[in-house]
């Protein structure tokens, strides 16, 4: 076998010691995410710890817990935006909401919600539809540390331009910038936004259902999960989901292919937005 043959098997044998790591002493599982992610954020926290090697990131990822948090904010992928893909929010609105209107209390669950920027793209819509009071919303992500920063509801005011032009892509029907206050470099979000909200730390690889939803949106998370831990998370969702829910999928990801494909049926073939019909 050649030198740079057995250099990459003793890398793959690094990381997979340093994720088995992490699950058995932290519980955070990132075993069966997609390897070639996992192999780019791993060298590049080695890096930003200035270390030789996997192995060492192992051996101080395991006896400095800060060490841990930051590997975890690398590992955990943490791009979002408000309103992301206005024509996804645009058919929710206009498909999904009419619907919601026929029930007296409607449950929400935005799984891997990042630092909030969904949640309260949200908690807007359906605020500006008059549903907001009959709705609870369960925005979870297994970093507690992004967890605190969507409790916040404080974003980079260098991004309202960006968001204000998907708002109103998405249907939206007030000035934006009545919803946030702008002090300094920030924009503050109304608490009121955040009264019908729960956060909370959930894992999608290792945690099971909590409730039953009219609503999932799990968008732009499976995309950086093996076929393995993807079938598991569709199980989960679709176990979690009242029946004729909405599943929500980012725009890269697709229901075709999955263990639950046949159990749901597109709004559009460009919505991302699923019913769940057996």
């Amino acid at each position: 076998m050649t030198d740079l043959g057995t250099h990459a098997q003793l890398v793959d044998l690094e990381i997979r010691l340093l994720l088995e790591g992490v699950f058995c002493h932290y519980g955070y599982d990132f075993r069966n995410y997609a390897m070639s992610s996992i192999k780019r954020r791993i060298a590049k926290a080695v890096d930003d710890e200035k270390l030789d090697s996997i192995s060492a990131l192992q051996s101080k990822v395991l006896h400095d817990s800060e060490c841990m948090g930051r590997l975890l904010l690398v590992l955990s992928i943490n791009v979002t935006s408000m309103f992301r893909d206005p024509h996804f929010y645009l058919t929710f609105r206009t498909q999904v909401v009419p619907y919601l209107r026929t029930y007296p209390f409607i449950r929400i669950w935005l799984a891997g919600c990042s630092t909030g920027e969904e949640v309260y793209s949200m908690a807007l819509l359906l605020q500006e539809e008059g549903l907001y009071d009959r709705c609870r919303i369960y925005a979870t992500d297994m970093n507690e540390l992004v967890l605190q920063r969507a409790q916040e509801g404080i974003f980079p005011l260098a991004c309202m331009q960006q968001y204000t032009n998907n708002y109103q892509q998405a249907g939206g029907k007030r000035s934006f910038s009545e919803y946030y206050t702008a002090k300094y470099d920030n924009a503050i979000f109304h608490p009121a936004l955040k009264q019908n909200i729960v956060f909370a730390a959930h894992n999608l690889a290792t945690d099971s259902s909590f409730n039953e939803f009219q609503v999932i949106f799990c968008r732009n998370v499976m995309i950086y999960f093996n076929k393995t831990l993807q079938g598991r998370v569709h199980n989960l969702l679709y176990e979690s989901m009242s029946m004729f829910g909405i599943l929500g999928l980012g725009s890269k990801e697709t229901i075709k292919f999955t263990p639950r494909e046949t159990c749901y049926e597109e709004l559009g073939p460009l919505s991302k937005l699923n019913r769940k019909v057996r």
